[in-house]
């Protein structure tokens, strides 16, 4: 009931969303642990969509025949929602596109949530001061909504201020108790329903509503709802919020699944939970119930209560049927600042996320950057556009670090067939003539400029050089050309060939590099782009009397190399399984003593 105030709509709807999608998930879902229902980020993203609709008057009769037709109207765009949540849901399925949900990292899932608490806390504080104000929606929501409250804090109704401070000081305090005895406790202390019963009898006895103007829960209908069509023609006006709003649940509710599964070591399979939600939001739209996903408190209470499967959240169900059935009827009298307070304080967990910067500082930075982004974002603009951000941000980050992935030189360790970076072991030392270079990143478009800038500076490959080898060695075999001639000639030997022959070794010798070596072991994909960079190199190492060598490929690198035609500006046998076989080959090949040549006189 708390949770139906945020999606702006009656308070009976939050019972029917905790209903039927639970039981429907028991059949579908594959979370042992996961409890469906009502979820405060879910249900704050639905309620914006239906403030934007059905926007609420500050003046209406409670009693006309048209407040009925607006009730009725905001909860047909509610129903719309979680309608056209699962029908993405199920498509989603079929599609097989379970795996979306990796791309909400564990930052961008934490800081979004404990973002979209202080956008949820906002906007319960004009039922918590009893302030009858309009829902702010779009960019900047939250500090327009604060500066609303602020703006009429005059106007607050002490009586109803007076019991949230009542509640905060109830629900505070035992919920801090829950958690920190939770293993001495066989079961958690439930606040929640004793609040809820000892501020609906107070309310009764006192009759706040007509002495202090309370405003109150009111009627809440016995039995179960007549299934009725959702607002279909809404579909146009809802469907870019209804994408944000069906990835949100998904990835919290697979998110939550995952926690649990790896803790109690048992696997959950994706696309079975897109069915799985999708059928309970499609089927339980037609139940008056809005949007639904795992519920992070529910889900906590039922794992530390001992629940191990999904039988759990039949007798979830129970409970809640007992209340549709018998009980509902008696919270007429129910204050809604008491649900605003429940609202608050089951946010608890998400507040407490900041505890977790610290360590991710100490960590990792760049995660540590993703998590301020999507949180700033997140409570700067909305909840939507900030999750959006949040995820584009994430992705440059993971683009930025294979642009700028670490290039090293490897040396081998003495007497082993080890080979480590230089910079990181001064154990060990390069191999003579021998220049062997590893990439710690995929070779694409990207990154192909500062691959190709890294790899001629480890080489001392600079324009100028390559230039000088290449001239020196056009001059050599002009030379050697018009040797050959004279000596064919007169039958005399050319002795300023040999000295020819010695200026192009001093050009090309500078850095004794005779072979380089390749370790493509974390070279994960290579693209077109970067497959044309690898012979671009090859042909610019072959012009200064460099060979080339490839060690450690994938199959997939290895396939796209052979493709782009790289082996025609290679040898084939110049690639090997692991660095140290190419190093003894190359060893062997420079031991073997050069081929005897003779000269025949003319």
């Amino acid at each position: 009931m708390a949770f139906a105030l945020l999606t702006s709509v009656a308070p009976i709807f939050g019972l029917y969303t905790s209903f039927f999608p639970v039981i429907l998930y028991v059949f579908f879902g594959t979370g042992r642990h996961v409890s469906t229902g009502t979820f405060a980020v879910v249900s704050l993203m639905t309620g914006s969509v239906v403030e934007q609709l059905v926007p609420s008057p500050l003046e209406m009769n409670s009693s006309s025949s048209e407040a009925a037709d607006f009730e009725a109207q905001r909860i047909g765009v509610a129903s719309a929602v979680a309608l056209l949540s699962g029908i993405i849901m199920l498509c989603m399925c079929g599609l097989q596109l379970g795996f979306l949900s990796t791309y909400l990292s564990e930052p961008i899932v934490k800081a979004f949530t404990s973002a979209a608490a202080f956008h949820v806390t906002i906007s319960q504080l004009q039922s918590m001061l009893g302030l009858r104000l309009p829902r702010h929606t779009g960019n900047f929501s939250l500090f327009k909504t604060l500066a609303s409250v602020m703006e009429n804090l005059p106007h607050t109704n002490m009586a109803e201020l007076l019991i949230s401070l009542v509640c905060l000081a109830v629900l505070v305090p035992v919920k801090e108790i829950n958690m920190r005895y939770r293993q001495r406790l066989r079961t958690p202390i439930p606040v929640e329903i004793l609040t809820v019963i000892v501020a609906t009898c107070v309310a009764y006895a006192s009759s706040l509503d007509s002495s202090y103007n309370i405003e109150i829960v009111g009627h809440i209908p016995a039995g179960f709802p007549r299934p009725q069509m959702p607002a279909v023609k809404t579909f146009p006006d809802i469907a870019g919020d209804t994408v944000a709003i069906t990835f949100v649940g998904y990835a919290v509710s697979v998110s939550l699944a995952m926690i649990y599964a790896d803790k109690h070591g048992y696997s959950i399979h994706p696309n079975q939970e897109l069915l799985a939600h999708g059928i309970s939001n499609t089927v339980s739209s037609f139940f008056t119930c809005f949007p639904s996903s795992a519920t992070l408190a529910t889900t906590n209470i039922l794992e530390s209560a001992g629940g191990y499967t999904q039988l759990s959240g039949l007798f979830t169900s129970l409970v809640v049927l007992i209340v549709l059935l018998l009980i509902g009827p008696l919270f007429y009298f129910l204050p809604k600042a008491v649900l605003a307070c429940i609202n608050v304080t089951s946010l608890r967990q998400m507040f407490l996320q900041f505890r977790d910067l610290p360590e991710l500082w100490r960590i990792s930075r760049m995660d540590f950057m993703v998590w301020v982004v999507t949180w700033l974002s997140v409570v700067v603009l909305n909840v939507d556009l900030g999750l959006a951000i949040g995820v584009v941000f994430s992705m440059m980050t993971v683009i930025c670090r294979t642009q700028r992935a670490g290039c090293s030189v490897l040396g081998r360790a003495s007497n082993t067939e080890i080979y480590r970076p230089l910079e990181n072991h001064s154990k060990c030392y390069e191999v003579p003539g021998v220049k062997i270079l590893t990439y710690n990143g995929p070779i694409y478009y990207g990154n192909r400029s500062f691959f190709r800038e890294e790899m001629s500076r480890l080489l001392g490959l600079t324009p100028e050089k390559i230039r000088s080898w290449e001239k020196a060695r056009k001059a050599l075999e002009k030379r050697e050309r018009e040797a050959t001639i004279s000596t064919v000639e007169r039958g005399i030997a050319n002795t300023s060939f040999s000295s020819e022959n010695e200026f192009f070794k001093s050009e090309t010798s500078e850095s004794d590099v005779q072979a380089v070596l390749i370790d493509c072991s974390s070279v994960i994909f290579v693209d077109v782009a970067g497959a044309r960079l690898f012979t671009q190199m090859c042909t610019e190492c072959q012009k200064v009397g460099v060979h080339v060598y490839l060690a450690n490929c994938n199959e997939s690198v290895l396939k796209i190399l052979t493709s782009s035609g790289l082996m025609n500006y290679m040898n084939p046998q110049h690639i090997f399984v692991t660095v140290h076989d190419a190093v003894m080959y190359i060893q062997q090949q420079r031991e073997k003593p050069p081929e005897n040549t003779t000269t025949v006189w003319v």
